[in-house]
């Protein structure tokens, strides 16, 4: 019993830890940039075939095509940003969420037509295969690995907003983009690269977690509420409180799967209820 609970944990932990990998830039473009981004998750599939497509087609290494996934995806939305998102930024939330949903719908219908609407494979390697012991407890190899992943990234992210000179501008340009230009900085180059960074951490998240959210064209509708739950739940704009919304949102969401199979997709909402009512600004907000 014990261990079928640690078992859960531990699958909702790698769980929670991809949607938080996933989610952090759009809580970055929500509560950084005021932007209701629901296109967000297209960032993730984008990754998602980057990674496919390089495996399955031309042979590269697994782990060589993160940091591709990383950067195709970032250069998607940085082009996106400066062509379409960026002429919204004045814009009522309303046309900024059909804007969005539009987007949305329009990549669903050329990724379906492209690559058809079947589930896309992907072959780990061997090495990210199978479970491994840990005081006595089996534990999948690839999970242990995603843990560790998001634990390094959320650490240098961390550092680049809070400790670093683009963070303090990031910070600067949203509480007051006139006086940001009037020290010197550029706010739309540093609005484009904070939205580009977002977008490369979606396609990340998109690539490492085709083995474990799977991959198909309808991802960005099929996810996009679990995006916005993490968010709205941790609070826009910050890193800590994504993490532990989608750590918390993991966890129950496996274990009401595991243990109530028959009401569990329903127990990661219900948990938005409540946590919402106790915390109606998210759990860690920006300005707190």
């Amino acid at each position: 019993m014990l261990g079928n609970f640690i078992g859960v944990l531990f699958d909702g932990i790698a769980y929670g830890s991809l949607l938080f990998l996933i989610s952090v830039g759009l809580s970055v473009t929500m509560g950084l940039m005021n932007f209701v981004n629901l296109a967000h998750g297209v960032f993730a599939m984008v990754g998602g075939f980057v990674t496919v497509e390089l495996m399955n087609r031309m042979g590269v290494p697994f782990l060589v095509t993160l940091p591709i996934a990383f950067v195709i995806s970032a250069l998607v939305g940085f082009i996106l940003e400066r062509s379409l998102y960026r002429r919204l930024y004045q814009a009522s939330e309303l046309d900024q969420v059909l804007f969005s949903i539009g987007l949305v719908f329009m990549v669903v219908a050329a990724a379906t037509y492209v690559w058809g609407p079947s589930q896309q494979p992907v072959h780990l390697p061997e090495w990210l295969k199978g479970q491994v012991a840990i005081f006595g407890l089996a534990v999948g190899i690839y999970r242990l690995f995603l843990i560790g992943v998001v634990v390094l990234i959320t650490l240098a992210l961390g550092l680049l907003i809070e400790r670093t000179r683009f963070g303090a501008q990031i910070r600067a340009s949203v509480d007051n983009q006139q006086a940001s230009k009037g020290l010197g900085i550029n706010v739309n180059r540093v609005f484009s690269l904070t939205f580009a960074l977002g977008s490369g951490l979606g396609g990340l998240g998109g690539s490492l977690g085709i083995d474990v959210l799977g991959l198909d064209p309808t991802f960005p509708l099929k996810y996009m509420v679990y995006f916005l739950i993490v968010v709205a739940v941790g609070g826009a704009g910050t890193i800590r409180g994504p993490l532990l919304a989608a750590i918390l949102l993991g966890v129950f969401d496996v274990a009401g799967k595991y243990y109530v199979p028959a009401v569990g997709a329903f127990v990661i909402y219900g948990m938005m209820v409540v946590l919402l009512i106790l915390f109606p600004a998210g759990l860690i907000s920006r300005r707190s």
